[in-house]
């Protein structure tokens, strides 16, 4: 059993003991909890974490218990861009030992169902995921994981950069939805930590020229340093002046569109910015109705498509990592350690920098 006293914090916000979970509750009353280290199952392995990254639904399950219809009825532990070292391995692994340090894949199927077979195992109604409730996530010390979804690090790979293979992940399976290619014109909207990873996928996968929009001066700026082309800083343009503030730097209208806000004027702007006959990706989520100009999309057979997550994207970005193809260190500007986990949620909140990493171990607070 691991024994340390709760440390101070809010309401729905807790941390245990020298494993240090860190819980949203569904309710306001602080409890003290103790916890074993979990014992990994035949197919399992035993993680020391190393580094975890705070995403926005992190913050959301925090501030309202809820996302959609994912609710916290129970004590959740949060993150799920994570990494970490095996310390102990389940009777059926093989591919794993102690010692080797892994990047986290969050989505576990429970069962093999016709989306698993059909490769698209991210839609199954029964997968696993980490700080989706009722599931309990990896912000903490230890953490048992199902060792197929743990994925070995090169040498030349940070923890923070397999950690940042969640988000990347995201941005490789809404460019493979979007169809980017060579020579590929992209509109990205938004520049928060998924549009510039979006920016990033696309510049890799062969996109000859990329705009993106955001409210921040700042977080532009970003998406110039990781490869954007042109930036579009939003004040108060209507959705169609948007479009044609794009369509004007990229000297035409894109074929490609990723919309990474969910907020309705930006799926607006990016329907009316699509080049007829274009795809526009939809990743951000917003509320579950928004007014659209269906029509407009319609008439111009503009696809649009969903994403969920993610699927099968682990081993292109370690590999994409491994290589130096691509730089995805910059979107890290904060570091906590673990103790101070409320402090970083709040940086986070605030919508201060890129991305918030907390550091687990803490004998190794390096990236």
């Amino acid at each position: 059993m691991d024994h340390e006293l709760v440390l101070p914090a809010t309401p729905n916000f807790q941390l245990f003991g020298s494993k240090m979970m860190l819980q949203i509750m569904p309710d306001s009353h602080g409890i003290k909890e103790d916890r074993p280290i979990p014992e990994p199952g035949p197919n399992e392995v035993l993680l020391r974490m190393h580094s975890v990254g705070i995403c926005g639904s992190d913050v959301h399950y925090w501030q309202h218990g809820r996302i959609g219809d994912f609710v916290v009825k129970d004590p959740m532990v949060l993150g799920h861009e994570a990494s970490g070292t095996v310390i102990k391995v389940g009777a059926g692994v093989t591919h794993l030992k102690p010692g080797d340090r892994v990047a986290i894949e969050p989505g576990v199927p429970r069962e093999t169902d016709e989306f698993c077979k059909a490769g698209r195992y991210n839609l199954s109604p029964t997968i696993f995921f980490c700080a989706t409730p009722p599931d309990d996530g990896n912000l903490c010390r230890y953490y048992k994981h199902s060792a197929s979804y743990c994925y070995k690090l090169p040498d030349n790979v940070t923890f923070e950069e397999g950690a940042l293979i969640e988000p990347l992940s995201v941005g490789i399976h809404a460019c493979r939805r979007a169809g980017v290619t060579l020579g590929s014109r992209v509109f990205v909207s938004g520049s928060g930590p998924i549009g510039l990873v979006n920016v990033i996928i696309a510049k890799v996968m062969g996109a000859a020229a990329v705009v993106v929009t955001d409210l921040s001066a700042s977080r532009l700026q970003t998406a110039k340093e990781v490869g954007a082309d042109f930036t579009i800083q939003i004040k108060n343009e209507t959705p169609q002046e948007v479009a044609a503030k794009v369509e004007s730097l990229l000297g035409c209208m894109p074929e490609i569109t990723v919309e990474c806000t969910g907020v309705q004027a930006c799926i607006q702007a990016s329907i009316y910015a699509t080049r007829s006959g274009g795809t526009l990706v939809l990743v951000g989520l917003g509320p579950e109705m928004v007014t659209v100009p269906i029509v407009n999309a319609a008439v111009r057979e503009v696809d649009i498509r969903g994403i969920f997550r993610y699927c099968n994207t682990w081993p292109m970005a370690i590999s994409l990592l491994a290589s130096k193809r691509i730089n995805i260190k910059p979107l890290v500007t904060h570091r906590f350690p673990l103790e101070k986990a409320l402090e970083a949620f709040e940086t986070t909140k605030r919508g201060e920098g890129i991305k918030v990493m907390l550091k687990c171990d803490p004998t190794d607070q390096n990236p």
